[in-house]
Parts: C-alpha cells; structure tokens; sequence
C-alpha cells in the first residue's frame, strides 16, 4: 500500500510526457486516478498500464479551455468514486513558436486560454469541494519560463507567469480551509514538447542535446510525494526539480 491509498487524484495532460508518468506514478502509491485528455482514447497506453499493475483509473475527454468540460470531468470523478483529494494541472502546449511580431492572435489567444485559463478552469472547478472539506491537493506544473523569458515563446512564458501568480493568490485564499497549493517547476524534460522545441531552432532551449534532458519519471516521482502529507510544509510555494533539498526528500539523484 502507498502514501496516497484510495486518494482520488485528476490528472490533466495525461496522454503522455509528464502527465502519463505522474498518473502512473501516483496508481503506484495507491491513488485511484481520472486521466483526463482532449480524447479519452489518446490515455488508453497509460490507462492499461496502470490496470495492469492493479492500479484503478478511467480516462475523460476533456478540453481544460472549455470550463463547462472540466465541470463535467469532475462530477463524472466524483460519481465514480465518491471523493476527489488532489488536481494536477499538467495540461499545456508550446506553440506558437516564432517571433510576436509574426504571430497569429487566435494561436497565441489558444496558448493562454490552455495554459493559463485552463488552470484557472480546475481550479475553480475544485475549489469549492476541497473548501467544504477542508482539504484537497493543487498542483500547477510551472516552468522556468514563468520567470525568464525567451525568444520566441512570449505566448509560453506569459501564460506560465500568469499560474505563478494564479498559484499564489490561490495559497493565499485557500489557506485557512486546509487546502494545499504548489507551484512546481519540472526542469527540461524528454517530452514531445520538446520535439518541437528542437525543430524551432529558437533560442537556447531548442539547442540542448537531447541526452542532457530529465525523464519524466522524475518530476512525476515529485509530483506525487507532493500529493502526501511530508509535503505539506511546502505548501504555496513555487517549487523546482532544481532545488537540491526538494530532490533529497523526494528521493531523487542529487
């Protein structure tokens, strides 16, 4: 039996990258799971992975930039398994990647509505249940470019320094009702997202050699000892895979 034992726990992004690891990691210590993506079917890889190690999960469709979605996904979670203790906002994108001045305004809107308002939808989503119960688990995957911004990714970087912000005022309100907010930052991953980064050519992130980029399976490891209580100390903060002391409680190599 793991640390988080018939906890319900909603992971948004959860098809691949650093989603499907963190679902995966998370089955691993017991939590019972909604792997929610744009198409149910894209989770079906993580979902028979988890089942076959005995782990309990289904999968929702869901677009995070439509908030009547997220409403829908969380009461069909709660229908199914009678409590919801943790959300994790994974779900995002990179593109469009290319100068501001090139940009077409509908794809950069699309950016924001996903990464920054998407957030915002779970949150608001799950908020008033965690409040009534005076517990409850947000974590919002951030990125170093909530603080450093980069050529070509003014849609990235702003959306990601808006849920810094939307982490914060978030701990700040909810507090006093038990619930837990973190910000978490997982470094540069081996995702499909940098796929594209490499294929852009922009900026220093797109020249990194691929052998120098982290696993998902670290941050998903973090993330899902942030879901229990040793982590509760943390609590709204915004954390980094960086950070030699988090790593070190988290069990991850220093």
């Amino acid at each position: 039996m793991g640390n988080l034992t018939d906890h319900v726990i909603i992971v948004t992004g959860a098809s691949r990258g650093i989603g499907a690891a963190t679902a995966v990691a998370l089955a691993s210590e017991g939590a019972k799971l909604c792997l929610s993506a744009r198409s149910a079917a894209s989770c079906s890889d993580t979902l028979e992975q988890i089942k076959n190690t005995g782990g309990e999960a289904f999968a929702a469709s869901c677009d995070v930039s439509d908030y009547e979605q997220i409403e829908k996904m969380v009461a069909e979670t709660l229908d199914r398994f009678g409590r919801l203790d943790a959300l994790i906002n994974n779900a995002g994108m990179i593109d469009p990647i290319g100068p501001l001045e090139k940009s077409d305004p509908a794809d950069w809107a699309r950016n924001i509505s996903v990464n920054l308002i998407g957030v915002y939808h779970g949150i608001r989503a799950v908020l008033p249940h965690f409040t009534e119960q005076k517990k409850g688990v947000i974590v919002n995957v951030s990125s170093g470019a909530a603080h450093n911004p980069l050529e070509g990714w003014s849609a990235y970087c702003s959306g990601k320094a808006g849920v810094y912000m939307l982490t914060r005022a978030t701990a700040l309100e909810a507090e006093a009702s038990g619930v837990r907010v973190y910000g978490f930052g997982p470094g540069v991953v081996d995702t499909e997202m940098q796929v594209l980064i490499r294929a852009s050519g922009i900026n220093p992130v797109s020249q990194l050699p691929r052998e120098n980029l982290a696993t998902a399976e670290q941050p998903a490891k973090a993330i899902a000892w942030l879901c229990g209580d040793e982590a509760s100390d943390l609590a709204g903060q915004e954390l980094s895979i960086r950070d030699e002391a988090l790593r070190k409680r988290v069990g991850l190599p220093l």
